[in-house]
């Protein structure tokens, strides 16, 4: 006789946010998962599935973190919410020794070690992820094969006009990755000079990253390649929250299985 396997048991915060609503519809549809307690501090409190144009699913939604982890037993957190509140939330969902999945950015390397301690000092594991999109993440690698050959390199990232954070979560992993497979080169004219402060963007090992941030606009990145006689451009756009979802999916599973924090999706898909 075979054991049924339980459904993984689901927090949410900034439920009611776009990505978090979005979330909140991906767990409702997939039997394997259980949404448990969702956070949402503006909304008061009503059901969960308001959020996501679903009947009521017996989930209040909560006010703060402590008292939606303190009355549901979570396995998983997923949280999309802003920079000012990410790392306070992780710390606390890995307090109450649930696996914190963060798709917010702006989390500082040392933040990052620290948590990544405290999930091994818990035995659980946990997700920072900039992007979720498996379009974005093949980019990230594709754009980091190609510095191998093309290291002359320059990324220009554009978002809507409420992002808080600059340059984007995205743009500056893709960076790293870059960086790992390429030797610092300072690029340009070494006599150059911006007549106009930040005309040539954001400085990182040597090339630069620019944003671009309109009304109208979701989320796109392109990487340049410039060689002898020839450039690559590397572009992935985003035209919807949805996207993201299958990324997230993935990671809420997976996150069970491992020890310690993750940063960066791809390191889960491979």
């Amino acid at each position: 006789m075979t054991m049924s396997t339980q459904p993984i048991r689901v927090a949410i915060t900034g439920a009611g946010g776009r990505m978090g609503r979005e979330v909140v519809k991906m767990v409702l549809e997939d039997e394997s998962l259980q949404l448990v307690a969702a956070v949402n501090p503006s909304s008061g409190p009503v059901d969960a599935g308001i959020f996501a144009g679903k009947p009521n699913t017996g989930v209040i939604v909560s006010s703060t973190l402590e008292e939606a982890l303190s009355s549901a037993k979570a396995d998983v957190l997923v949280d999309f919410t802003v920079p000012q509140a990410a790392y306070s939330n992780t710390r606390t969902s890995i307090e109450y020794g649930v696996r914190p999945i963060i798709g917010t950015t702006g989390f500082t390397p040392e933040q990052i070690e620290e948590l990544d301690e405290l999930c091994k000092e818990k035995g659980i594991g946990g997700l920072i992820a900039p992007n979720f999109s498996i379009g974005a993440i093949l980019m990230m690698k594709f754009a980091a094969q190609a510095s191998k050959y093309l290291p002359h390199v320059e990324i220009i990232e554009y978002h809507g006009d409420q992002k808080l954070d600059a340059p984007s979560g995205t743009s500056i992993k893709t960076a790293e990755l870059i960086s790992q497979v390429r030797q610092e080169l300072r690029q340009g004219n070494p006599k150059e000079e911006e007549t106009v402060e930040g005309a040539r963007g954001g400085y990182y090992n040597g090339f630069r990253i620019h944003s671009v941030r309109l009304p109208g606009v979701f989320a796109q990145q392109e990487v340049v390649f410039g060689g002898y006689g020839q450039t690559l451009k590397i572009r992935h756009d985003s035209y919807d929250r949805a996207g993201y979802m299958p990324g997230v999916n993935v990671a809420v599973k997976k996150v069970m299985t491992y020890s310690g924090l993750i940063y960066g999706f791809e390191h889960i898909m491979d």
